[in-house]
Order: structure tokens, then sequence, then C-alpha cells
């Protein structure tokens, strides 16, 4: 099994600090499957790969509630609805771009079912509670959030065209 265990050992002052190194080079590894057992670094990187989700996912629904509102709306009313919603798709996707696309943690979900840790061999953790992170191909779905988002902000300048030269 292609799996790392960050042990919840605390060795002096600088034992987060040696968390996070023993993280970044699971990471950079690419191992299938992460258990992170100290619970303070296991919830800052859930937290962050939650962020890194969130963003992903508001740019793909507002992305296609502005390519959308034209076809659901009457003409006027879209522009209310998709250009806001095109907006935020675009910035969303843009801050993931710069924050989240290059990280290594964006190759990584969170495995909250706990389907993953029972395939651990016993006697591997030293915890009850530890965060399980599994590698997952995301190459689509980066693919399909970037087409949606260039999709809205060329649908958002065609408007804004539109509107100025009405």
């Amino acid at each position: 099994m292609d799996c790392y265990v960050i042990h919840e050992v605390y060795d002096g002052d600088f034992s987060q600090e040696q968390f996070e190194a023993e993280l970044d080079a699971a990471l950079e590894h690419q191992y299938r499957y992460i258990v992170i057992e100290p619970a303070r670094l296991g919830d800052e990187t859930a937290r962050w790969i939650s962020v890194g989700n969130f963003l992903h996912r508001t740019s793909i629904v507002t992305g296609a509630v502005c390519l959308l509102s034209p076809l659901g709306l009457p003409p006027n009313s879209a522009y209310y609805l998709g250009l806001p919603a095109g907006a935020i798709s675009v910035a969303c996707a843009a801050l993931y771009g710069v924050s989240w696309q290059s990280d290594p943690c964006c190759h990584y979900q969170v495995d909250y079912s706990g389907r993953e840790l029972a395939l651990l061999p016993p006697g591997t953790l030293r915890t009850s509670s530890p965060v399980v992170l599994v590698r997952t191909e995301n190459t689509q779905r980066k693919r399909l959030h970037n087409v949606i988002a260039l999709t809205a902000l060329a649908y958002c300048v065609q408007k804004l065209y539109e509107l100025c030269t009405d």
C-alpha cells in the first residue's frame, strides 16, 4: 500500500515544524494515502483543502448560473444575475489558480468516511482520529472549471460591451 503516516511524536520545541516538513515531503513524493496523526496539522490541512474545494465548486456553479441565466430569464433580467455570477466565477477561478493550482495539496481530498483508514495494516496508527488524505486525479476537474470560468468571462465581456454600446 502506497501510504505515509505522519506520527504524532513530540521531540522538542520544533515538533510542529517537523510535522509540516514531513507533510511537505510526503506531498512531494505523491503517496496515494497520507495519514496525519497530529491534530493541529491535520485540521489545518483539511481546512486548506476545503477552502480550495469551495473555490473550485463556487467557480463552477456561478459560471454555470452565468451561462444558463440567458436561457431561463428575460433578456434584461439576465444581466442582473449573469454578470455578477460570471464575475464571481472568474474571481474564484483566478484565486484558485494563483493560490491552489500549484500547491501539492490540491491533488488530495480528505477521506471523511473512514473507508481508506480501514485499509491500513493494524498497528500502523497511534491515534484514534487521524486525518487521511487520498490522492485523486483532478486534471479533468481543473479543465472543466477553467473552461467554465473562461466562457463566463467571455460572456461577461460581451454583455458589458453590449451595455456600453447601447
